[in-house]
């Protein structure tokens, strides 16, 4: 059974083909510049590679040439659509509508397209490239989409509510969603197999750590917490967002300098973070770079990220009255052994002892604390396209 993952943004559409006889990748790529050129690069598994500029003025020219590549392409690993029996899309936004996974069908579009708001570089995107896929393929395969926030909807009351007017929350449904729940889930699980023990025995942070940041507590086999709130600017400090702040900081900036809430929006998404402090770019290995040259704002950068991500997990470990495992995943998290090292000597408190010959690791699946730690520390590279398909086939198979 052969499994389509798509993964839309405004202007760019990636994909894997996934056999889910072996959980194998027989084919993945990318469709870039929607909307203005376009261009697509598609890799089968035995290493055949095809790649091209062709004109994608929308979604439906970029499902056009992903077919191509597939089906028609030196690199082509399918002969026709009969071959592929669903299609799953990742979703960053699901409110409280959306629990768990399922078929898409029109108001379920609809009711994405609703949560644009919360989600507005993201859920337009995602309804452009369903309603593009199912003009390409058909409406015989059945899609599914799988939302980034299902994993957090376990979390309770305590934990997802501000401390706001209450009728915000009735009226607007202004509460915590969280966000990278697709990775969370996946890396959970797999900590669970290496500690082969049941996730429902095991107390879990994972730390989703790349131009995007969150961490999560998982409790009971299910998420307790997360750091990410109302939209995936809250948090800690980021590649370009600036985290959880005092709001009095920015309606003080909006009086002084004149700005709207666009404006204030446009500065703590896209502005600020790691971006916004080193005044050098939102690229980790960019701002190591600087830091290491001997650039004091890319090394307060540094800093104020590590720090911020410690304090997140010292509070979940406080939250879960303890903590069984931590997982690293994500473009930094995977990469970066000082910041894991930094993590792990700070909290010794909990008998955490790291192996730093094994902590030089990067991008692989590896136990990096010692025999005697307190707690078992992990670097687990995230697969998100395999949890999507994973769903999708539990969604089809009902």
């Amino acid at each position: 059974m052969k499994i389509f993952v798509v993964n839309a943004g405004s202007s760019s559409l990636k994909y894997q083909l996934i056999d889910m006889d072996n959980e194998s990748v027989l084919a993945k790529g990318l469709c870039e510049r929607i909307g203005v050129t376009g261009a697509i690069s598609h890799k089968a598994a035995d290493g055949r590679e095809y790649k091209t500029e062709t004109p994608m003025p929308t979604h439906s020219e970029a499902f056009a040439a992903v077919v191509y590549a597939m089906m028609k392409s030196e690199a082509k690993v399918i002969d026709s659509f009969d071959e592929i029996s669903a299609i799953g899309h990742r979703i960053v936004q699901g409110g409280a509508i959306f629990k768990g996974s399922c078929l898409v069908t029109d108001k379920v579009i609809e009711q994405i397209s609703e949560l644009g708001a919360m989600a507005p570089l993201h859920n337009p995107a995602h309804v452009i490239a369903i309603k593009a896929c199912i003009k390409t393929f058909g409406d015989k395969i059945p899609q599914v989409v799988v939302f980034d926030t299902s994993f957090h909807q376990t979390m309770p009351p305590k934990a997802y509510m501000y401390a706001l007017p209450y009728e915000y929350y009735e009226r607007l449904a202004v509460r915590k969603y969280g966000a990278h729940g697709t990775s969370h889930h996946f890396v959970s699980d797999r900590v669970a197999v290496l500690e082969n023990k049941d996730k429902k025995d095991l107390k879990i942070i994972t730390c989703h750590l790349g131009n995007g940041c969150s961490i999560t507590a998982v409790k009971d086999g299910v998420c307790a917490d997360t750091s990410m709130g109302f939209t995936p600017l809250d948090g800690f400090m980021m590649g370009t967002r600036s985290g959880s702040l005092d709001p009095s900081a920015l309606t003080y900036i909006a009086e002084k300098d004149n700005l709207s809430a666009a404006d204030i929006n446009t500065i703590c998404n896209k502005k600020s973070g790691m971006l916004g402090v080193s005044g050098v770019s939102n690229d980790n290995r960019d701002v190591a770079a600087a830091a290491e040259a001997g650039n004091k704002r890319a090394r307060l950068a540094i800093d104020m990220q590590r720090y911020q991500i410690l304090k997140f997990i010292g509070s979940y470990i406080a939250a879960m009255n303890g903590v069984d495992a931590i997982a690293f995943t994500g473009g930094i998290g995977e990469n970066d052994p000082e910041l894991r090292e930094y993590v792990c000597e700070n909290l010794g408190y909990m008998g955490v002892k790291i192996d730093k010959e094994a902590n030089k690791c990067r991008g692989k699946e590896i136990k990096i604390s010692t025999e005697d730690s307190g707690v078992d520390i992990f670097v687990i590279p995230t697969n998100e396209e395999l949890a999507i398909a994973r769903d999708t086939l539990a969604i089809i198979s009902k």
